[in-house]
């Protein structure tokens, strides 16, 4: 039985890494944090992996009832997800995020770093609607208690291992400097226009068959 468990947890794990793909955000992580102080950047990046913690885990106990009682679809999520991701790709396009940085406005940035850990990196990139869809199916399919926590401990190993990766992002914001890091904002900013988009094109099209 204990081996079955194993076999379950692990493969959840295997899941969320394919959901989540952290290898793929360590980019856009890059770029998003590329004005922020080695400091900042792993308070952002904690800030991130327990945001995940916390919005897995709340989808583990409750994502289904919640979604049920306010009548939210995954879909409709994963529109709403998808429109986020366009609005943030927009302000890296244009070469705007973070370049805002006199005394007058530091209250106001910092808030907006603040955000950054939760907002686009936990929810929708990270903990977005295949890695919650995920956690609510797993929840659903093993719901003994055993089996409950055995899901939230693996939710707070990835999130770990994801921590972990974040950590690195110094070592490759040396690497490219200013220069590189300017340059990959504005192409990571294309590319996570195209992933909101097709969060957008993926929800209607399951919402509206009509447009498939």
């Amino acid at each position: 039985m204990q081996t079955f468990e194993l076999a379950i947890f692990l493969q959840f794990f295997v899941g969320l890494i394919a959901a989540v793909n952290p290898i793929g955000i360590m980019p856009i992580f890059v770029s998003l944090t590329g004005h922020m102080s080695p400091e900042e950047r792993n308070k952002t990046a904690l800030t991130a992996n327990i945001a995940v913690t916390v919005i897995l885990t709340v989808s583990l106990l409750a994502g289904q009832f919640l979604l049920d009682m306010f009548s939210i679809s995954l879909d409709s999520f994963r529109v709403a997800g998808g429109l986020l991701l366009l609005t943030i790709a927009f302000s890296m396009m244009s070469g705007k995020l973070g370049e805002d940085k006199q005394n007058k406005q530091e209250k106001s940035e910092s808030v907006s770093r603040e955000q950054i850990g939760v907002v686009p990196l936990a929810m929708p990139l990270m903990a977005g609607p295949g890695a919650i869809s995920s956690t609510i199916v797993y929840g659903s399919r093993y719901p003994g208690m055993s089996s409950t926590v055995g899901i939230a401990l693996t939710i707070v190993v990835f999130a770990t291992c994801c921590w972990m990766l974040f950590r690195a992002a110094p070592i490759i914001v040396r690497f490219l400097g200013q220069t590189g890091i300017n340059v990959i904002t504005r192409i990571m900013g294309l590319i996570l226009a195209a992933l909101g988009i097709e969060f957008i094109a993926n929800g209607l099209r399951t919402l509206f068959p009509g447009l498939a």
